[in-house]
């Protein structure tokens, strides 16, 4: 069975979980993420996951410190997106919000092409395994209010406050 490293990362907004190979970076997401052991246990079926660093690791390690002093706006780790074609459009939309700047998750469905799927998109947002690197919380609602977050509603606003400053 092929192996996982996992380490927590402590960040000015909480506690990460990082999850990678020796290559890829799985998993990032904030401690308490409603859903976590879902997303562990779906790796747990594939892999073998035991706590440790591995070049990915270290790597978002980095770059989260540079992230969280307002020094990087994008990521560079190596990452393994794994979901439905749907998800991965949806995600690779995501990635191209800029730094700072939020969107409606009509305003993504639109972009897409598929402007009735909105809660598809929202539904496929929530399904996102890398907080920040894929940037989720640059979404809300189309009224301007900030929307649910699996990281929790709270670091969603921290977050979203952090680009602005």
């Amino acid at each position: 069975m092929k192996k996982l490293f996992s380490s927590w990362i402590d960040t000015k907004c909480g506690k990460m979980l990082a999850i990678a190979s020796i290559d890829f970076l799985y998993l990032l997401e904030f401690e308490g993420r409603k859903g976590l052991n879902r997303e562990i246990q779906k790796l747990e079926r594939d892999f073998q996951i035991e706590e440790g660093v591995s070049e990915p690791i270290s790597k978002i390690q980095r770059e989260l410190k540079l992230y969280f002093d307002g020094k990087l706006h994008s990521f560079k780790t190596p990452v393994k997106i794994d979901g439905t074609a749907f998800q991965k459009e949806v995600w690779k939309e995501l990635m191209k919000i800029p730094y700072a700047k939020k969107i409606s998750y009509r305003e993504l469905a639109e972009k897409m092409g598929r402007p009735k799927a909105f809660r598809a998109v929202a539904n496929a947002n929530g399904k996102n395994q890398l907080a920040i690197i894929i940037p989720c919380h640059r979404v809300i609602n189309s009224n301007g209010e900030i929307g649910g977050y699996g990281g929790g509603i709270s670091k969603k606003r921290w977050l979203l406050d952090h680009e602005r400053k």
